[in-house]
């Protein structure tokens, strides 16, 4: 078994075309790299350097073995940076950004804790509706919840989560005007919607063969907010589509039923952007991962 340590005076030979460069820029005495390089062609029994007073040149062999070795160092090295920087404890600010609905949604319920779990990180969200450039903005990371797939980039994508978009109503509301039990029968029924232009759904049935149907069911109440839709679900107007997530409590505590429960109306993705660079940061890396946890866990 060759000595490691001999690859790298090898390779600092090679890089810095002999042994006295190396020396000097290793710190160590000539003599010590060429016997060391010595005892290491003797271990592979293969001459990799031709040597004399005013050359200094590699064999065929040597140059085979010096893009191994090389190789070898740079991987060592890689993984060396990965322990430092996975046990450095996470600080500095760490800039995210992220639309209103999850903000509060997904966000609020989680932030308090990643402040209280890493006292040296200082969390800084900008909560906007408007499209935000991550990296022309100084952004770390973004947390997007979209139904189709986000464009390609050079951005980092992390996807966090995927929920089912569910069709909810009061108990009140389905005993007063009957429960439906085709997406038809929602014609006949009070939506809440969530703009002026949706007025129709588009409901799917997975299974062996999936069914589509496409039902319109009569606008009661238009609001381009979650949390309004799901209180005016709540309050009897009417049957709203939300995501799972948002009205899983309701629908264990009884105030929300499952409407058309083998049904969906689509499924929202929730996925963290980041530029590379940013993403390498201890403080970055730890929220991240701290996200994904809890929003992967909800």
């Amino acid at each position: 078994m060759i000595n490691l340590n001999d690859l790298v005076f090898f390779v600092a030979a090679v890089e810095h075309g002999g042994f006295a460069p190396a020396s000097r820029r290793l710190g160590l005495p000539k003599s010590t790299l060429s016997k060391r390089v010595a005892e290491l062609e003797d271990a592979l029994q293969a001459r990799l350097i031709h040597r004399s007073s005013r050359s200094f040149t590699l064999t065929d062999v040597g140059r085979d073995f010096y893009d191994h070795a090389r190789a070898s160092i740079i991987e060592a090295e890689a993984a060396q940076n990965a322990v430092r920087q996975r046990v450095a404890e996470p600080s500095g600010t760490v800039r995210i950004t992220a639309s209103v609905p999850v903000a509060q949604e997904q966000l609020a319920p989680h932030l308090p804790r990643l402040a209280q779990r890493f006292p040296r990180l200082r969390v800084q969200l900008d909560v906007t509706d408007r499209f935000v450039d991550v990296v022309q903005e100084g952004y770390d990371i973004a947390v997007r919840s979209h139904f189709a797939a986000l464009p390609d980039s050079d951005l980092v994508q992390r996807q966090v989560r995927r929920e089912s978009i569910v069709l909810v109503a009061s108990p009140g509301y389905l005993d007063a005007a009957s429960v439906p039990t085709v997406p038809d029968a929602l014609e006949h029924h009070a939506g809440l919607l969530s703009g002026p232009g949706v007025n129709r759904w588009t409901l799917v049935r997975e299974g062996a063969e999936a069914d589509v149907a496409q039902v319109a069911p009569l606008a009661r109440l238009i609001a381009n907010e979650s949390q309004v839709l799901r209180a005016a679900a709540i309050a009897g107007l009417g049957i709203a589509c939300l995501p799972e997530s948002l009205c899983r409590q309701d629908l264990a505590d009884g105030r929300l039923r499952r409407v058309l429960p083998e049904w969906h109306a689509g499924r929202v993705t929730t996925t963290l952007v980041m530029p590379h660079r940013r993403g390498q940061l201890p403080g970055v890396r730890a929220t991240v991962d701290f996200l994904v946890e809890c929003l992967g866990a909800a």
